[in-house]
């Protein structure tokens, strides 16, 4: 039997076409079986543009792993506001702070994907969980659908200035010559400070003792006060003590160098090529969500950080604005979930549950 196949457009305007031929000319019972068998096609399509055109019509929940106040809130705060502003609709952020973030994680992952539910995603619940936590209650890549990337904060590497080293080259000298090794403080034992601090002695080829702390900011004081030598420390704890001599910074951990430390290079820059750590945030939807709303939201995004006002904005939060399409997402989270796995099977760490 012939299978005919469907056209739309056909020679004359408002005909539809089976095999080339105009459905009129095929009798009226056909003609009109034919049309109800394309009405579905024609609805769906329908609805998927109007989905886009008329999105947002009521408030959009935005889930955000961090506490309240701290630079990843404020910075999606930010981004809320002026969607908030440009969209017509609110932007309504719900902290869920627990669990190191993977609880908003979770959240958002299970969450109806009809494009009013949103989150903020990081190194810490895409990455730093996926290989510490062998329970996780989702998949970072396919129960999402990325959005946009919205920026990164890299790690400064900060020594108590009483320690003879104003180089990662004399700090490197003197763990070389010392018997015994040089102690990093470090956040916890399965965060990315932790992992930062294995990769730059496994990439130096030298031994260091991980000190862990409760905190970076517990962290940064014991160091400030010479009870450790150095540690890896997130920007907003170390910048007040670096101002104020307390604290000798000896590198950035990032790609290019902080706005705020100009004249400190980059570990990259100092004898570790290709060394390029930071926390990153971006936001997603939950997977399933029409591909039209996250493309407008896309774009809106990529518009708002592309303001000065906005780079400004996260800039004063320690993080640089740098907007990206859903695929550098996925990249992104694979990339770093099989760099830092290698990092910690090299090093023989033990992963464990958060």
């Amino acid at each position: 039997m012939k299978q005919h196949v469907l056209q739309f457009g056909a020679a004359e305007p408002g005909q539809i076409q089976v095999g080339g031929v105009a459905a009129s000319r095929l009798g009226p019972a056909l003609s009109r079986r034919i049309f109800l068998g394309a009405l579905p096609l024609l609805v769906s399509g329908a609805k998927a543009q109007e989905s886009a055109d008329r999105w947002p019509q009521r408030p959009v929940r935005f889930f955000v792993s961090s506490t309240a106040g701290s630079a990843g809130d404020v910075v999606c705060r930010i981004v809320a506001q002026q969607l908030s502003e440009r969209l017509g609709q609110p932007f309504v952020i719900d902290d869920k702070p627990a669990a190191g973030g993977t609880l908003a994680a979770e959240v958002l992952a299970h969450a109806k994907p009809d494009g009013y539910t949103i989150g903020m995603i990081t190194t810490s619940t895409h990455v730093i969980s996926k290989i510490f936590d062998p329970t996780l209650p989702f998949d970072p890549v396919k129960d999402f659908a990325p959005v946009s990337m919205i920026g990164s904060s890299p790690y400064v590497l900060v020594v108590n200035p009483g320690l003879p080293v104003k180089t990662v080259a004399d700090l490197l000298s003197l763990a070389k010559s010392q018997k015994q090794p040089i102690n990093n403080a470090t956040y916890g034992t399965n965060t990315l400070g932790y992992l930062v601090g294995l990769r730059f002695a496994q990439m130096a080829g030298v031994e260091i003792n991980q000190v862990p702390y409760r905190s970076s900011a517990e962290a940064v004081i014991d160091v400030m006060e010479g009870r450790v030598q150095m540690q890896f420390s997130t920007l907003p704890p170390a910048l007040p003590l670096i101002q104020a001599g307390k604290l000798r910074p000896l590198a950035t951990t990032g790609a290019h160098r902080v706005e705020r430390l100009p004249d400190i290079p980059t570990l990259a820059e100092q004898g570790l090529p290709g060394f390029d750590a930071a926390l990153w945030i971006g936001i997603a939807a939950p997977a399933g969500t029409p591909p039209s709303i996250v493309t407008k939201l896309n774009s809106e995004i990529t518009a708002v950080l592309n303001t000065p006002e906005s780079r400004n904005a996260l800039e004063l939060q320690n993080f640089v604005a740098e907007p990206a399409p859903p695929s550098y997402i996925v990249g992104r989270i694979s990339g770093d979930v099989a760099l830092w796995q290698d990092v910690v099977a090299k090093a023989g760490a033990p992963t464990q549950a958060r």
